[in-house]
């Protein structure tokens, strides 16, 4: 089954993409610049939060500084502690980015005939529960 998801969200993501006319914006990208429309962090929650190594996340931020999707700050308070945030740029990239997926994916399961789409929809509880399964099984 993994070697089908893999395919799947690289397929809605460079699909979407081009809907949008987005730039390449690597996977690990977006899922940062996810994590990052819920409000200011700090590297280090980032990197807790997606499960990643600090290095990693410090890599990514400093190639979104330089395309001008993340901003970095002194912590209010604290000139020791850095805070990341989103740049308008990046919020309007993951709207567009959004507002394409799901064109994509409604105008997909369109052509879809009817028992398929009623497969999918029947399935959505069972794929739920098992994101938060994983996500669980990550957590621990």
């Amino acid at each position: 089954m993994s070697d089908r998801i893999g395919p799947f969200r690289r397929a809605l993501l460079r699909t979407s993409r081009e809907v949008a006319d987005l730039p390449d914006i690597p996977d690990a990208q977006v899922e940062l610049m996810r994590a990052l429309a819920a409000g200011t962090t700090t590297p280090s929650t980032l990197a807790g939060r997606l499960g990643l190594a600090r290095s990693t996340v410090s890599n990514l931020v400093s190639a979104m500084e330089s395309a001008g999707l993340v901003e970095r700050r002194l912590a209010a308070g604290d000139g020791r502690r850095t805070e990341l945030r989103l740049t308008s740029l990046a919020e309007e990239r993951l709207a567009a980015y959004d507002e394409a997926s799901t064109t994509v994916l409604v105008e997909a399961l369109g052509r879809l005939a009817p028992e398929d789409r009623a497969a999918l929809a029947a399935a959505l509880p069972a794929l739920e529960q098992l994101h938060r399964e994983i996500t669980h099984r990550a957590d621990h």
